[in-house]
């Protein structure tokens, strides 16, 4: 008997040590999900110094992102309620604002070619927060601003946001050269702080459409070119003070001839003209959907917060793309990669097809909770095909003029995006689909999404090689020795307060 109990004694004792185990590795492993995020923040602090990591948050998550979230709601009901337009009108006055994006190879060239008052970005980060903050203060202070105006003034805000994209993007390109194992790191930073940006930005902007109006909503984006101005401030960079402004032009020719040297390369070309056909076969109809989300009659009759909520989800849904695509799939090809995305892209686009025609109302599934999943699902698809072209763009840039051709290629991923806007524009109109008429929507959500699967013949045009190593052939990538000509360092933000 007495041995008996010690057995049970010790069985109970084995089981509640296995039980303690099973407890601490449960709370071990919840620890280390918690502290992954950190643990990569920190080591790219350490790398690249945390000042970076702090300026590409605030330019990405802030003036992009969060902004992106605020001014898309705020613009779309501008433009309905108050100039009232129509959804292809509003599509070309979309395209209209984004073109300050299509002339980044313009800016580019300035910030690595001419430096003011001795400085190569400091100074461009704080004009694009200036006409930044003037922009969005005359929109909200101006109660009778005609059409054109408040046109000239998105441009200059979007001008602005442009800038200081392009002047970034200097930075992580530079930082990509000097570290290509942190290539994919550095874009999944930027594409994480932006969706988590853009959800921020989402989840307020019909609350604060609904509370403030679309005036009060550019009263409110004000805020991050201010930021934008502090990052500006903070900046620190060697002083030029050998440059004579004589040299610009010189610099302007010897840049765009490396430009042009650099495009004729196979790996160079064939990659951008398939990051142009990607974009512009896959025709924008956004306002169509969004003039039938909010119609009282033919569509759902959507509120502002609705409308907000919807598009909060797909920043969701953008953020995961970007967390799947850090953890899972920036090691693969870019070829793979974007073969199983832009297959899966053709295809969550006729979810549209399906709430439009109203197939979800006879299974029982109502409007909303049909659109958030395919807002969701969209955009977290779209986020995944889009990594692997930023992280080849970063890879495709030759020393010298790093800022200027990433944003060469990002205007080009642009000039895709408006050729997607403005021919999606001509769609709504060519299909008579006005503020009150939808019967021939669906057919725009099917040419559309026909489209999108058509770049997969065109995958050839990207290479096949390891994300993890350098594209350009070796003397691309070096830098020139000289007065004219900056070394690649790791770009720093100066402390508010210097301690000596």
């Amino acid at each position: 008997m007495v041995m008996e109990a010690e057995e049970e004694q010790e069985k109970e004792s084995l089981h509640l040590e296995a039980e303690n185990q099973k407890q601490k590795t449960s709370v071990k492993g919840v620890r280390d999900l918690l502290w992954t995020p950190i643990n990569w923040f920190k080591m790219l602090s350490s790398e690249l110094h945390w000042s970076f990591v702090v300026g590409v948050v605030i330019v990405y998550g802030i003036s992009q992102g969060l902004s992106m979230g605020l001014s898309r709601i705020g613009i779309q009901y501008y433009l309905k309620d108050d100039q009232k337009v129509q959804p292809s009108e509003a599509q070309v006055y979309f395209g209209i604002i984004q073109i300050p994006w299509m002339v980044k190879p313009f800016w580019g060239l300035l910030t690595d070619t001419l430096p003011i008052l001795g400085y190569r970005r400091k100074p461009y980060f704080v004009f694009a927060g200036v006409i930044g903050v003037i922009s969005m203060l005359v929109l909200s202070l101006d109660k009778k601003l005609d059409l054109t105006i408040s046109l000239l003034s998105l441009m200059v805000g979007s001008a602005g946001v442009a800038i200081a994209d392009v002047t970034i993007d200097a930075c992580v390109t530079q930082n990509s050269i000097s570290h290509p194992s942190l290539a994919g790191d550095m874009q999944s930073l930027c594409g994480l702080t932006s969706s988590i940006g853009a959800l921020v930005g989402f989840s307020l902007s019909g609350f604060l459409v609904h509370l403030l109006g679309p005036k009060g909503v550019f009263g409110l984006l004000s805020i991050p070119p201010g930021l934008v101005i502090l990052v500006g401030v903070m900046h620190r960079e060697p002083h030029v003070r050998t440059f004579t402004y004589t040299q610009v032009s010189v610099k302007f020719l010897d840049a765009c001839k490396t430009m042009w040297t650099t495009l004729k390369c196979g790996n160079v070309w064939r990659p951008c003209l398939y990051m142009y056909l990607s974009l512009a076969l896959a025709l924008n109809v956004r306002e169509g959907m969004f003039y039938w989300y909010t119609d009282a009659k033919g569509g759902p009759s959507f509120s502002q917060e609705v409308v907000g909520s919807i598009f909060s989800i797909g920043a969701v849904g953008s953020l995961l793309g970007v967390l799947l695509y850090q953890n899972f799939f920036k090691s693969y090809p870019f070829r793979d990669v974007l073969f199983w995305t832009q297959l899966l892209y053709g295809v969550s686009g006729l979810l549209d097809l399906i709430l439009v025609l109203r197939i979800n109302l006879k299974f029982g599934l109502p409007d909303y909770f049909f659109v958030v999943i395919d807002e969701g699902v969209t955009q977290l698809i779209g986020r995944i095909k889009w990594m692997p072209l930023l992280v080849l763009s970063s890879k495709l840039c030759p020393a010298g003029i790093e800022g200027t051709f990433f944003a060469l290629l990002m205007s080009i991923d642009h000039v895709g995006m408006l050729s997607s806007t403005w021919a999606g524009g001509l769609l709504l109109h060519v299909l008579k689909i006005t503020r009150t008429q939808f019967e021939n929507l669906w057919m725009a959500i099917l040419i559309r999404s026909l489209l999108r699967i058509v770049p997969i013949a065109l995958l050839f045009l990207i290479p096949r090689t390891d994300p993890n190593l350098s594209i350009l052939p070796p003397e691309m990538l070096r830098t020139k020795k000289g007065h004219d000509t900056h070394e690649y360092e790791t770009l720093e933000m100066a402390a508010l307060v210097n301690v000596t």
